[in-house]
């Protein structure tokens, strides 16, 4: 008898595992005043968390022919030390061993270069309680969401988009690009609510539900795996 492949639980790094803001938004403001650009407000620079920096600076100010530069201002202060001004949400591990637990192959799939993303997981206790990180290449243009999960299905043998031979699958983050980026690969996404999302963001890019609290995000994925 064939045994059907374990349920695929993709997550999401900044704003869905860990609060990463102070690391990222002090990286930020180091490249506009490297720059000798103003600087965004406060609720703008939140906004850099989550989606590829290379997209989020020139959507606020930085001209095109200076992203490259802003870019490596901020991966001067992010790789000294700045990104591990973070730490991991409250209930976060205890979530990620109930879902093992429940037999679900778990997976991070950020829009965070991975040379970043997987020692932040190391430093933080994350890599043991999940199958594999997978995040955005350092160099090369800019990588979406959709490009990261990609990435992740083919690392883990599944197809794109996903059919109902592979098991089910469900992404779980805090952005638009999280909902979007999932639903190229036929995946819904469960958004939290208590990362970066503007008000209304989540429920206006079509996240399958919305969870509040850390507490309720283990029945909210199985429940949509079901």
């Amino acid at each position: 008898m064939t045994r059907s492949p374990a349920p695929l639980v993709l997550l999401d790094l900044d704003g869905t595992l860990t609060d990463s803001a102070p690391g990222i938004v002090a990286g930020i403001r180091h490249a506009y005043g490297a720059l000798g650009l103003p600087v965004p407000d406060d609720a703008t620079l939140r906004s850099f968390v989550g989606p590829p920096i290379t997209a989020s600076f020139p959507a606020h100010g930085v001209p095109a022919d200076r992203v490259d530069e802003a870019v490596r201002a901020y991966r001067e202060v992010f790789a000294a030390g700045g990104m591990y001004d973070n730490r991991v949400f409250d209930g976060i591990p205890e979530v990620l061993r109930a879902l093992r637990a429940a037999g679900c192959t778990l997976a991070v799939a950020t829009s965070k270069p991975e040379v970043y993303a997987k020692p932040i997981c190391d430093r933080f206790g994350l890599t043991e309680l999940v199958d594999d990180v997978f995040g955005a290449p350092l160099d090369g243009g800019t990588s979406t969401k959709a490009d990261v999960i990609a990435k992740a299905l083919a690392a883990l043998g599944r197809t794109s988009p996903v059919v109902p031979a592979d098991g089910p699958a469900i992404m779980v983050g805090d952005r638009e690009h999280d909902v979007h980026g999932a639903a190229e690969h036929g995946i819904r996404c469960v958004g939290v609510t208590w990362g970066y999302a503007a008000p209304g963001e989540l429920a206006d890019a079509g996240a399958v539900a919305l969870v509040d609290d850390v507490a309720g995000l283990t029945d909210a994925v199985l429940s949509r795996l079901a």
